[in-house]
């Protein structure tokens, strides 16, 4: 790995103490890979990152089922002691094969449009153990959930409850409606990730929503059957679950007072997971037993919407070295993936820990930005790291990207999706191809009057 030509003093070499390689090297399942001891190469559920490049191409999504499905164990392990719907939050990703791994494990799942209602059946996880949440929903949606016959319909206004009630009415049914409260609980988080604000566009004002939890248990319709809350994501522990939960208790005491009777309780999602090797780790254990023992008095089922996770460092995408340049400021490191493919560098200046497929051992750091081939200047993954030098041609991994990777990519500067791969027990498949230039072309037409 030659540093050739970036001895300069804005990418002089750093000290390797602070090397993310031998932070993995030391503690691979952190991020859901394994380490070969003889050749120090990245494997994912027993499988090499080089083994699987050199057979489906690079950039490419791969994910390891043990991983994700350790994780759900885990969770559901935590919450035994009450009766707990873990709905996986489909938008973390939606690919058939994790829902199809989830739901055959008892997972619900958790959706936000008509499209994943779809998805989620398809896999075959049943109606009942469905939540549709999401701040604007067509009425050709609630139809469909209605049809379907989900657990309940996550409702944010006024309007969408009288929507709602309509919709049920017009096909005579009734529709199980949750009121998604918003307790403006600060989670200490990305702003963007916030979402249980009062600021934000989602929920309920906690000011008048026992009045219109009243006017849903008594609208013909329409059967009131939970209270939720969803206050935002990468949070690694329990406290804000149970502050939010303090917000909620009062009016689930009201409507009880008032003979009104839930079924559930629905606590959202928003564990988070370790980005960098200095990440705090939720302690899962410790999470369940907080939650279980705040709602151990409430005869309610508890509901909750875990999504990254679950699937977020069961994730990795490959990506090749293309080539390196540098200017006065900074050097640059050239992969064959871009923000296309991962835009939450971009999007929310996040971290993913980004190591060579195969470790060295203690070698010289460079300072670098990793950046893609797209026409941007927000088109990188990483930027100012610290890295052993990569040759052209080298296997980058860029860990944690089971979640908000794939199902976020476009296809900018026409740059075809990548294929995403399920990984298990030494063996894996392509789970969806990587689409071609061509078949993104052959979608479009030409109208007739156009000249």
């Amino acid at each position: 790995m030659s540093t050739q030509g970036f001895e300069s003093a804005s990418t002089s070499s750093t000290s390797s103490a602070a090397a993310d390689h031998l932070a993995i090297a030391n503690n691979p399942g952190r991020f859901g890979v394994g380490v070969d001891p003889e050749t120090r190469a990245l494997t994912l559920d027993g499988v090499s990152l080089q083994a699987i490049a050199d057979a489906v191409g690079t950039p490419a999504y791969l994910y390891s089922a043990s991983h994700i499905a350790g994780q759900l164990e885990a969770l559901k392990a935590a919450c035994a002691g009450r009766p707990t719907l873990i709905c996986y939050a489909v938008k973390a990703n939606s690919a058939q094969p994790i829902l199809r791994l989830l739901g055959n494990r008892g997972a619900g799942a958790d959706i936000v449009s008509g499209g994943e209602l779809e998805r989620a059946l398809a896999a075959g996880i049943p109606g009942e153990r469905i939540v549709y949440s999401g701040v604007g929903k067509r009425s050709s949606e609630l139809d469909a959930a209605l049809a379907a016959g989900v657990r309940g319909i996550h409702v944010e206004s006024a309007g969408e409850l009288e929507q709602l009630a309509g919709r049920a009415r017009a096909l005579g049914t009734v529709a199980p409606v949750a009121l998604r409260l918003n307790p403006d609980i600060d989670p200490d988080t990305h702003p963007y990730l916030a979402t249980g604000l009062r600021e934000t566009k989602f929920g309920i004002p906690m000011q008048g929503a026992l009045e219109l939890a009243l006017r849903a248990a008594r609208t013909d319709g329409l059967k009131l059957v939970g209270l939720t809350c969803h206050i935002g994501s990468q949070i690694m522990n329990a406290k804000p679950f149970l502050d939010s939960l303090a917000r909620l208790r009062p009016v689930i005491d009201a409507l009880a007072a008032q003979g009104v009777t839930l079924e559930y309780l629905d606590l959202g999602g928003g564990l988070g997971i370790p980005y960098a090797p200095g990440d705090e780790v939720v302690d899962v254990a410790s999470f369940g037993r907080q939650i279980v023992d705040a709602t151990a008095d409430l005869e309610l089922e508890l509901v909750l919407e875990p999504g990254r996770f679950l699937v977020g460092n069961g994730g990795v995408l490959l990506t090749r070295v293309l080539g390196h340049k540098r200017n006065a400021e900074r050097a640059f490191v050239i992969v064959d993936a871009a923000m296309n493919d991962l835009v939450r560098p971009a999007l929310y200046s996040a971290h993913h820990t980004i190591v060579p497929a195969v470790l060295p051992g203690e070698v010289p750091l460079v300072r670098a930005d990793i950046v893609g081939p797209v026409c941007e200047c927000g088109d990188f993954l990483a930027r100012d790291r610290p890295i052993p030098w990569p040759a052209s041609g080298d296997l980058l991994a860029v860990l944690g990207s089971g979640a908000y990777a794939m199902t976020m990519a476009s296809t900018y500067n026409t740059r075809p999706i990548a294929p995403e791969v399920m990984v298990s027990k030494g063996r894996f498949a392509i789970t969806r191809p990587r689409r071609s230039v061509a078949a993104l072309i052959a979608e479009e037409s030409y109208p007739d009057w156009l000249v």
